[in-house]
């Protein structure tokens, strides 16, 4: 018999014996979860012998995922979250097991620095939270988050046909769920009433579904650009048609904006001036911030409880968000208002983690109120910004802000230093990405969700990949050349 078939035998020995003495502590016991660890070793053995699979059936999943509650008080992701926990147990396995998988220039990286810092204090903030044991539980998401996105590219991003493959996965699964979207609103008449149904149950909203489709864009422009072969062009053509379409109707004024300052972050990034345009508009923020809060000018532009309504049409929505009429704007700026008052209170170490909603409504204006703010959904304040600034306090703020800002500012690094076209490509497009990133969680919290939350990470990853690899007279690479 050949060693293959000795080891086969082996294995298949030690897990029937696992099971069987598994399922007595189960009967004896009466504690039946025992009866999975078994399958759980078989998983983690599959994973093991084919670990880069797994991180591409990851990506696959993203954009398929929906929301599940099994109580009240616990919720995930399916299937995408048990993906993430996997595939940041095997890496960080595989690391453990062999070390030089990921080389000394990939742990000194200094946008890996800056990450591990801002996870240090938001750790540090976790010790005086309000709500510990909430806080704790969104620390541990954050480290699969982390170990799925980062850890996990830094191995398998080796060479450019991992990062080519990885943007093909995410990309044409994504298409997939806007062509079903597409159908199933086409069945509508494209009504804006009807969008949120078309997405569902692979989106919360035609928000999250908008933000993930604009960010998707730019990944099918550069595949477009990088391909050699006619017949692939003409198939990303319509791919890239079909995603432009699918953003119109998706009626989602965040993603547009994010479309134009996309295209904007293209040309900027092209002169050298996107870095600067970044640190230009925290000031004008911050400047327009300490204006509006001057002598409570705020309170000049509270809106009428009573005219704050959700439009289905969407001619309708528009101009009621232009007069600040429409309920959502509103709504912003009611939770934008306490979150500010928030801040004050705690400016250093913040509320904690993910407590956001056990806090604000005890700082909120009524004068902003509107018909929806019971907020049944527990939704947080609708900016990221602010989100950090409250809950970790300022310090956690720049952290986050030093995150961001030395990402643009590689991403405009590399582009004009990197001569090789490929690279170059992941450059711009990762630049892109994160300035339409800024301006969606500048509406919204999307960094906290799976969609939006995983490509960020990718786009650190991806930058720190593209330096290592690029770098004259560099150390040891990521494939130890």
């Amino acid at each position: 018999m050949t060693i293959a078939g000795n080891k086969s035998q082996f294995l298949f020995a030690a897990l029937a014996g696992m099971f069987i003495a598994m399922l007595g502590i189960a009967v004896f016991t009466e504690q039946y979860f025992f009866v999975a660890v078994p399958f759980s070793v078989l998983l983690f053995y599959a994973g093991w012998q084919n670990r880069n699979l797994f991180f591409f059936l990851l990506l696959a999943s993203l954009p398929f995922s929906f929301e599940y509650n099994f109580s009240s008080g616990l919720g995930t992701d399916i299937p995408d979250e048990f993906l993430m926990l996997l595939v940041s147990i095997l890496f960080l396995a595989y690391w453990l097991y062999s070390p030089k998988a990921i080389s000394k220039n990939v742990l000194q990286h200094p946008l890996l620095l800056l990450l591990l810092t801002g996870m240090c204090w938001m750790l540090f903030t976790v010790l005086f939270s309000t709500n510990k044991q909430i806080s704790l539980k969104y620390l541990l998401a954050k480290g699969w988050y982390i170990g799925a996105f980062v850890a996990a590219p830094l191995i398998v991003f080796k060479d450019k046909k991992a990062i080519t493959i990885a943007s093909i996965v995410l990309a044409g699964s994504m298409m997939v769920v806007t062509v079903i979207a597409l159908l199933r609103h086409y069945q509508t008449g494209f009504s804006f009433a009807t969008i949120n149904d078309a997405v569902n149950p692979f989106f919360r909203n035609h928000v999250n579904y908008s933000a993930l489709l604009v960010c998707i864009i730019p990944v099918l422009v550069a595949i477009f650009q990088l391909s050699k072969k006619k017949n692939i062009k003409l198939l990303l053509i319509g791919a890239i048609i079909v995603a432009l379409v699918a953003l119109f109707f998706s009626y989602a004024r965040g993603a547009w904006l994010a479309m134009v300052a996309g295209a904007a972050a293209y040309w900027l990034l092209k002169k050298r001036l996107l870095f600067y345009s970044y640190i230009a508009a925290i000031i004008i923020t911050i400047s327009l911030l300490f204006w509006i809060k001057g002598n409570d000018r705020y309170l000049q532009y509270a809106p009428d409880y009573k005219t704050t309504i959700f439009h289905k049409d969407f001619s309708e929505h528009l101009i009621s968000t232009y007069k600040l009429k429409d309920v959502s704007t509103a709504e912003r700026f009611y939770r934008w208002i306490a979150g500010v008052r928030m801040i004050k209170d705690n400016w250093l170490t913040g509320y904690g983690p993910n407590t956001f909603y056990n806090n604000y409504k005890g700082y909120t204006v009524p004068a902003y109120k509107t018909w929806v703010s019971d907020n049944p959904e527990h939704s947080t304040v609708h900016n990221y910004f602010f989100l950090n600034a409250i809950e970790q306090g300022i310090p956690g703020l720049l952290f986050f802000l030093l995150l961001l800002g030395a990402m643009i500012y590689y991403a405009q690094k590399l582009y004009h230093r990197i001569k090789d076209v490929f690279y170059k490509a992941v450059a711009i497009v990762t630049g892109v990405i994160l300035t339409m990133i800024m301006v969606l969680n500048f509406l919204s919290d999307l960094i906290e969700t799976d969609k939006i939350g995983s490509l960020f990470f990718l786009c650190l990853a991806a930058l720190i990949v593209s330096d290592v690899n690029t770098r004259v007279n560099k150390e040891p690479d990521l494939n130890g050349n």
